[in-house]
């Protein structure tokens, strides 16, 4: 029975290996390969909305004039608008959380009852030998304390730029955008995702990250020193599996 099992046993783990480590095998000796310019699977997984591709090509007559009221004018408003239109994404955290919580608790109690006389009992003399008080004694103490501290510091500067791939009914503007920088054989990637809303655009066309509603900033890399860093998968499942 037990020869039955274990090849069986070890094909499973062979196929889970193998299958985990396919991308890896493909990319020995070569660069971790960098996401189409139309959006990967990581661009995707941050927002369903696809870039836009039919954008209305605007009219050279629109620049022909300083005092239009056009974008190209000289007092025009070149912020972000409409899909298509590009703006930065400026990102700085710098925030530190600390917590710190303790608390105690205690109580403490005790009953007594005495009975004097019970039908008689003590009078019968040397033949009763009942001991009457007292009759219920209890008593009873709980303590409890507990301690407790979080402590958290991030700081992260980054700029991106950024493309407007949506508009809400109420003018609302969802923005996507990605960044990607290798150097040898690592890759350092920055997705960006969110709604923001045109009035907070500034005149630089800058919007910081504190005013981008449901932002969703991923900030990693791919690579050789990535997966160094990374817990070999027989491992990862020897942690999952095992309840020690």
């Amino acid at each position: 029975m037990f020869a039955k099992v274990f090849p069986l046993t070890a094909m499973l783990v062979a196929a889970l290996t193998l299958g985990g480590c396919g991308d890896r095998l493909e990319n020995i000796g070569r660069p971790p390969a960098m996401t189409g310019i139309d959006g990967g699977r990581e661009a995707m997984a941050m927002s369903s909305t696809a870039m836009p591709n039919d954008i209305s090509a605007r009219r050279s007559s629109d620049g022909a004039s300083l005092w239009t009221a056009g974008r190209s004018s000289l007092l025009g408003d070149r912020r972000a608008q409409q899909s298509g239109d590009i703006l930065t994404v400026v990102i700085e955290i710098d925030e530190e959380a600390e917590v710190s919580a303790s608390s105690g608790r205690g109580r403490s109690g005790s009953e007594s009852m005495t009975v004097g006389a019970l039908l008689g009992i003590p009078q019968l003399g040397p033949l009763a030998k009942v001991d009457l008080a007292p009759g219920v004694s209890t008593s009873s103490s709980s303590a409890s304390a507990g301690d407790g501290t979080t402590r958290r510091n991030e700081k992260l500067t980054l700029r991106v730029a950024a493309t407007v791939v949506g508009q809400l009914p109420n003018g609302v503007l969802q923005i996507q955008g990605s960044q990607e920088v290798r150097v040898n054989y690592e890759l350092r990637e920055l997705l960006v995702t969110g709604f923001v809303r045109p009035e907070d655009i500034s005149r630089l066309n800058e919007i910081p990250y504190d005013k981008i509603a449901s932002a969703r900033i991923s900030y990693g890399g791919r690579g050789q020193i990535t997966d160094m860093q990374q817990p070999r998968y027989g491992q990862q499942i020897a942690d999952t599996v095992l309840p020690f």
